[in-house]
């Protein structure tokens, strides 16, 4: 049985029968789609974003962005979505349902509170523990008026008066999707907007940087922490490929000694997950960079362990406790305490996942330290997270017995991504 097969509730992934030799093209970059949406529902007048990822997440976008009133169609044929601005002069009540998408509930906010009409902002009850509160303190120090309905600092949260903005101060070290959200609102707010960080750190800050990267190219004015009062401008944006999706494709060929190559994504890609490979690279994988992709092949001798940080890139650290299973001694991977927070708490899933396996990993405060071994046949919990199905089945590609529970959990971010893995075992 390969991927695409199924043990009762679970997917079972079987061994690669030989080292993969394949391209492929994962789907768009979630990161980027969602913010061209929300950038193009500020936009008066109609934006076109094309190669768009069509998942759980940015479906949730779609979806929200309509709740405040923009209108979206989907055009198949030309691969794009078609968006007209929403007016945010309309004092019509709003409500918006994010579904389990953190980035989406994390950017709607801040542009709720520069809605003149009441807005609620609300998600699942995954979505409903994850922490809101930096945010909304930032809000609320822009002189916006919201109300938690449930708990403090949790969704559902209603916003009732907008921010006319100003100075903000937040921590910088819980989320970039805090900041990022109030910089793309922060245009819109009378005073405009100005980010103060208080604490030292700065996590993702590579994500901070396609925040930017995508309200220019929208027409918003944004220095750094800073956006002077502004506009959006209707615009035609593509969408390059996912950089934190094909990770566990080049990840693939580093614990097989095969070859893979990622279609679309090359020197130029904004995204700071490409600097996955630097990593592999760093444990002994070769990587050829070109222009619009990027090859990773795995060494003849094995993997060497490293020490990493890996704060600029942390959607990657489950894919690297993956590889780490692989190599010659201990990785330790640092930095990252912050994803605690996220779908779930993923340095705690993915040690206890790689221990319910027989191996020895260990949690702690900013990370995890996997020691290399041999997984035993086992059904890994998936926690509702998309990142630990993608992450452990790659487990499967080198060891017999290894299988997914939940494994449609993928379809947050990647739908297609168990048929993608499938192509693997197509040489050449």
């Amino acid at each position: 049985m390969n991927a695409s097969g199924s043990t009762q509730d679970a997917l079972l992934i079987e061994p690669l029968p030989v080292p993969p030799d394949a391209a492929v093209r994962v789907p768009g970059s979630k990161s980027i789609t969602n913010r061209a949406l929300i950038c193009a529902a500020l936009a008066p007048g109609t934006s076109t974003v094309t190669g768009a990822l069509v998942a759980d997440d940015t479906t949730a976008m779609v979806e929200s962005v309509r709740g405040l009133g923009a209108t979206v169609a989907r055009d198949d044929a030309d691969d794009a979505f078609r968006i007209t601005g929403a007016d945010l002069s309309s004092t019509h009540a709003a409500h918006v349902d994010a579904r389990q998408s953190g980035t989406t509930s994390r950017f709607v906010l801040p542009v709720a509170a520069v809605r003149v009409g009441p807005t609620t902002v609300d998600g699942s009850a995954q979505l409903r523990r994850r922490p809101f509160g930096p945010q909304v303190d930032a809000l609320r120090q822009l002189g916006a008026r919201l109300e938690e309905l449930d708990a403090p600092g949790r969704l559902p949260v209603r916003v009732t008066a907008p921010a006319r903005g100003g100075r903000a101060r937040i921590p910088g070290t819980e989320s970039s999707q805090f900041i990022s959200g109030l910089l793309i609102a922060g245009p819109l707010m009378p005073e405009g907007l100005a980010v103060e960080l208080t604490t030292a750190g700065l996590v993702s800050r590579p994500y901070l940087d396609l925040t930017r990267e995508v309200m220019r190219a929208f027409g918003a004015t944004v220095e750094d922490l800073a956006a002077p009062p502004g506009r959006y401008v209707p615009t035609r944006y593509a969408v390059e490929p996912d950089a934190s999706s094909a990770s566990y494709f080049f990840a693939a060929a580093a614990i097989t000694g095969g070859r893979v190559t990622v279609e679309g994504l090359g020197r130029g890609s904004s995204q700071g997950d490409l600097r996955f490979v630097d990593v592999l690279e760093r444990m002994g994988a070769t990587v050829v960079r070109e222009a619009t992709r990027t090859t990773v092949v795995g060494p003849v001798d094995g993997l060497r362990g490293v020490d990493v940080d890996l704060r600029d890139l942390s959607d990657t650290a489950q894919t690297l406790a993956a590889v780490a299973v692989f190599a010659d001694r201990p990785t330790r991977v640092r930095g990252i305490g912050f994803i605690r927070g996220k779908e779930t708490d993923r340095i705690h899933a993915v040690v206890t996942e790689l221990r319910r396996a027989g191996l020895d990993a260990r949690e702690h405060d900013d990370g995890f330290t996997v020691t290399p071994g041999t997984p035993q046949p086992t059904v890994f919990e998936t926690y509702e997270d998309h990142r630990m199905a993608m992450s452990l089945s790659l487990l499967g590609l080198r060891h017999p017995g290894i299988a997914l529970a939940d494994p449609g959990c993928v379809g947050k971010t990647y739908p297609g991504f168990f048929a993608d893995l499938d192509r693997l075992r197509t040489v050449g």
